[in-house]
């Protein structure tokens, strides 16, 4: 057979060609698929500041939120920012699937010729391509990668940055003879400073990228190798410390001179430091290439464009300079800056060394001076405090070390600590026992948990098969597994799955790849370390720094509050490159047997069905976001449920973000003031709620900034010093008062004054008048003369002292409103004043009648049945993930109460109103029955609908005797990963039991019975 040769001009065209088309093919999945409008968690965050370019949540993402604010320019209205913002993450997806092709591409080709530069034959070139084609098309449809493809997150950002420097090394390498191939190093260096603007992850490229240097110009040996690896981590750590955080912090230290010495501007420092700092960079530049000291000379061009694209943060301090509605951390000044860079709101997690979980504080030292602008200069308002702990419970590498009770306990959930039991001085002065953990168990959590739940589990999501979407916490072999499709891996561990119960068999997330992906990634990986071990070396550390490096850093508890496989991405990419080019040893395996083209097609064409054809059909249902406008709707059903002027207090991402987006880009109720309880322990947001917003007038703390400032009333105790409750402005008055005797000693952090509130029990007179005018007339007859306030704890946060401010101004102008995700620590007594109103409840001075939860029925029908649009939820063909269902559990709360309300005050119809309305925007089929769902079928029959009520509570008992039949017919070994689920099922079966019984529905009864009675007779 004729051998044809192909050109390399040829090739290179073909080259481009397979890449500009797996962009095309990439970019067309993901706009399809994308979401129409702001997800859920930081989506409707990004979204927003990207829009009007405000200020998001530390460390900030200056250059993703620019290009952001560039495509939005092109969205015809604002309702259609998001989609537009979304598609950014689509296209940007798209490309990283180009730039992956073009490096599984040049991998392969150097593969296929023996790492020899030549011309390729027909049929190598077609495997050259073939292979770079299911590489691309995998990474194209895996799980974490086409989830972030399609929302407006800086991920699909990141990974383009990622993608393209790859590339650019790789570029480098093959060109490494040219003159002119440096310009490869400097892109890479320009591109690793703008992409500090949008993700730090970009950063963990470099140990790969030194490799390939060290490679191509060095000689191998394993010293130079551990060499090559010590430098790249110089590198990393030299830009992570030294010029994101470190350049900051010099400039901090010029400001202190130019403004505290020299009693120039605020900024003046900074400024003369980044133009001395540019000017240094020039001129070094420029002398190193008149003396020709080439290295030098690369050295600092690549430094230099790392500073130019790290100038998008520059961004951060005007933008904070301007006030803007959203200006997270207050990011105004050099210190500020840092402390913004450094996340420091989020606190330390120990990485080498620290403490275990149990280790005793020992003692608090002063840390480092807290400067912030006052007045014409910058003062010490706080200092940073230095926890020191007994030595005898520290440990290198620490993982087991969150004191948090719930982390604790999954700690103890994970390894079977026995420790070592060691004697302190407990608080009480009484010397009591605690238990260290050994290192070997500390080990073990790190490889149970942070390695193998939070690390291999994703990546077994992401080519071997997905369980469902449910968040898996471990130890449940119901929820966020993964699995293969072969029963032989997946019954053992998880129980037979073609078996499953409802709602887990039909949960569109149960995605089978039948270990197909990552059986050709292994066959690429073994073959490529075989054939290709300095190639495979440079991946493997690209797989090995955006992996377990990550996990390392992280050190992650249990019980986070979301998967985090997101993080992993780039490890992903890693892997799919070895997807690829697991082809190559196929197609030669089989041409031993077949003729080389006969091979090369069969493994081509088993490869394309095998895993990117079946990876797509398998993920289109449970990644297809598009028709989903439930986040939205979510925010503009809360701020729809706000009277006018009024205050909305919310608490997490996902009842405040989902507020910013429909108020900051679709202009949603500007008049409304959202207020995040979290973020108000700090300065800067007290700060940012004193200034109006759109229409929305300040919120009336009333207090100065000496009164807030960081260090100043973080934390005021409530002392019962005069016995009886006080008027609340009066207790306010106390508490800011300068006299001494206002002040007592503070048992935290070694010391000092604290202020105090004199009462446990404050009175807040209430305007009736007022009050008369703004509640419906079931309340009217019940308002207070005076609302009582009595906080739980003996100290109140800033964030209540703040709060307790606004109720002492307030003056009863501006109505208050509660998210239904608020913890009871933040309540601070007004709980018993809250009055629900459908997904808010509002604060209102009414006495509560029998001490149940109140309800005013006629704005929670208003807002149920006419204000709250619930789009989607109901259309089969829309995916309703897990997160989206938890949120729609706050409606379902929401209809549960307006139900009770309505059947107390005897109005039936009402109530079967209500619950009709639950049942259709809201069905089981798409959200899952929930414990909440009890009272709506119980409501059917109080209302006098008993049909409904047995339709439905029959319903419901299906799916629980479903779960029952399974775990009873599972093996003993599984029964304790079960016995969660069951013990639901059982308790949700007892009382539809009940309901059943009270309501005299005997048929309902009976097939229940009929059916537990088979379960029991079979066991």
């Amino acid at each position: 057979m004729k051998v044809v040769i192909m050109s390399d001009r040829t090739y290179r065209l073909v080259d481009i060609a397979g890449g500009w088309l797996m962009f095309l093919v990439a970019s067309c999945v993901y706009l399809l698929t994308l979401e129409p409008t702001g997800s859920f968690w930081d989506c409707g965050e990004f979204i927003a500041c990207g829009y009007k370019l405000t200020v998001g949540h530390p460390p900030g993402a200056p250059f993703f939120m620019m290009l952001m604010r560039l495509f939005t320019l092109f969205a015809p209205s604002p309702e259609d920012v998001g989609v537009v913002a979304n598609a950014m993450s689509g296209l940007a997806s798209g490309a990283t699937i180009m730039f992956l092709y073009w490096s599984i591409a040049h991998m392969a080709r150097r593969w296929v010729l023996d790492g020899e530069e030549g011309e390729l034959d027909l049929w190598q070139v077609i495997l050259v391509v073939g292979a770079a084609v299911i590489g691309s098309l995998c990474y194209t449809f895996t799980d974490t990668f086409w989830f972030s493809a399609v929302e407006g997150e800086v991920y699909a950002l990141s990974s383009l940055f990622t993608a393209v420097v790859f590339w650019a090394i790789l570029k480098w390498e093959r060109a490494t003879d040219s003159a002119r191939n440096n310009r490869w190093i400097v892109l890479i260096a320009y591109l690793m400073g703008l992409s500090i603007g949008v993700h730090l992850l970009n950063l963990l490229v470099i140990p790969a990228i030194v490799l390939v240097y060290y490679f191509k110009n060095y000689r191998f040996t394993w010293l130079g190798l551990l060499k090559a690896l010590v430098i790249s981590g110089v590198i990393l750590l030299t830009v992570l410390y030294g010029v994101i955080q470190g350049l900051v912090v010099i400039a901090s230290w010029f400001e202190l001179l130019f403004v505290n010495g020299m009693g120039l501007p605020f900024m003046s420092g900074a400024i003369v430091f980044f133009l001395l700092l540019a000017a240094g960079v020039i001129f070094g530049v420029l002398y190193t290439q008149r003396k020709r000291f080439y290295m030098a000379n690369l050295f600092l061009l690549c430094f230099g464009v790392i500073l130019i694209g790290y100038s998008s943060y520059s961004m951060i301090v005007i933008r904070s300079l301007a006030k803007p509605t959203l200006d997270q951390n207050g990011a105004n000044n050099m210190f500020s800056l840092k402390s913004y860079l450094n996340r420091e709101q989020y606190g330390d997690r120990p990485l080498l060394t620290g403490p275990y979980f149990s280790a005793p504080v020992e003692d608090y030292e002063d840390g480092a001076d807290v400067y912030a602008p006052r007045g014409d200069r910058y003062e010490v308002v706080s200092q940073k405090t230095d926890v020191k702990y007994d030595k005898r419970f520290t440990t290198l590498l620490p993982r087991m070390w969150s004191a948090d009770p719930m982390h604790v306990r999954g700690y103890k959930s994970w390894v079977n600590i026995e420790g070592k039991p060691l004697q302190v001085m407990g608080r009480d002065g009484k010397m009591e026992t605690r238990i260290v953990p050994t290192f070997g168990e500390n080990l073990q959590f790190l490889f149970r948990y942070q390695l193998g739940f939070m690390y291999w589990r994703y990546f077994m999501w992401n080519f071997a098969g997905r369980q469902n979407d449910y968040q898996g916490y471990g130890h449940d072999i119901f929820r966020g597994n993964w699995i293969s499709g072969i029963p032989l891996f997946d019954d053992f561990r998880l129980g037979p799955q073609d078996k499953l119960p409802e709602p887990y068999k039909s949960n569109k997330a149960r995605n089978r790849y039948y270990l197909l992906p990552l059986l050709l990634g292994l066959l690429g990986f073994v073959f490529h370390v075989s054939k290709r071990p300095k190639d495979a070396g440079v991946v493997f550390t690209l797989f090995f720094m955006t992996g377990i490096a990550i996990v390392l850093y992280l050190n992650q508890k249990p019980y986070e509050p979301r998967e985090r496989d997101y993080t992993f991405a780039a490890s992903f990419y890693a892997f799919a490159i070895w997807v690829g080019l697991g082809v190559i040893p196929l197609a030669k395996g089989l041409a031993k047997f077949l003729k080389e083209p006969a091979g090369v097609s069969v493994a081509l064409a088993a490869s394309f069905c095998g895993v990117p054809l079946l990876m797509g059909q398998q993920n289109w249902d449970d990644h297809d976001r598009s028709d989903r406008y439930i986040s939205v709707d979510f925010g503009r059903n809360m701020l729809n449920s706000v009277e006018p002027n009024g205050i909305l207090f919310t608490y997490a991402d996902n009842d405040t973000f989902p507020l910013w987006y429909a108020q900051e880009v679709e202009g949603c109720r500007e008049d409304v003031r959202i207020c995040n309880l979290t973020y108000l322990g700090g300065d800067w947001y007290v700060e940012e709620m004193s200034r109006k917003a759109y229409t929305g007038a300040p919120i009336p703390f009333k207090l100065k900034k000496e009164d807030y400032q960081e260090g100043v009333n973080d934390v005021v105790l409530i002392s019962d010093r005069v016995g009886r409750p006080v008027p609340l402005k009066s207790a306010l008055d106390f508490v800011l008062s300068k006299d001494p005797r206002t002040k007592v000693e503070s048992p935290f952090i070694g010391g000092g004054e604290m202020s105090f509130f004199p009462a446990k029990e404050f009175l807040v007179p209430v305007d009736k008048d007022v009050v008369r005018s703004e509640v419906n007339p079931q309340f009217r007859s019940r308002i207070l003369d005076t609302m009582v306030l009595a906080p739980p704890s003996r100290y109140i946060y800033k964030n209540g002292f703040a709060v307790y401010a606004m109720m002492a101004n307030n003056d009863w102008q501006r109505q208050l409103y509660y998210s239904p995700l608020l913890p009871k620590e933040m309540f601070w007594g007004l709980n018993r004043y809250f009055v629900e109103q459908g997904v808010v409840s509002e604060v209102l001075p009414v006495s509560n009648e029998g001490g149940a939860s109140m309800v005013d029925t006629l704005r929670t029908y208003q807002n149920l049945m006419e204000r709250y649009a619930f789009r989607s939820i109901a259309d089969p063909d829309v995916y309703v993930d897990e997160t989206c269902k938890r949120m729609i559990e706050y409606y379902l709360g929401g209809f549960e109460a307006g139900v009770e309300g309505y059947l107390q005050g005897e109005q039936g119809q009402r109530a079967e109103e209500l619950i009709d309305k639950a049942f259709a925007a809201l069905p089981p089929r798409a959200v899952g029955w929930s414990y909440r769902w009890l009272d709506l079928i119980n409501g059917y029959y109080r209302a006098g609908a008993p049909e409904k009520g047995s339709k439905q509570l029959l319903a419901y008992a299906t799916e629980c005797i479903s779960k029952i039949r399974y775990v009873h017919a599972l093996p003993d070994y599984l029964l304790p990963q079960a016995q969660s689920e069951y013990q639901m099922a059982s308790s949700v079966l007892q009382e539809l039991m009940r309901i059943a019984k009270t309501h005299d529905d005997q048929k309902a009864m009976q097939i229940i019975e009929n059916q537990l009675s088979a379960i029991i007779g079979r066991a």
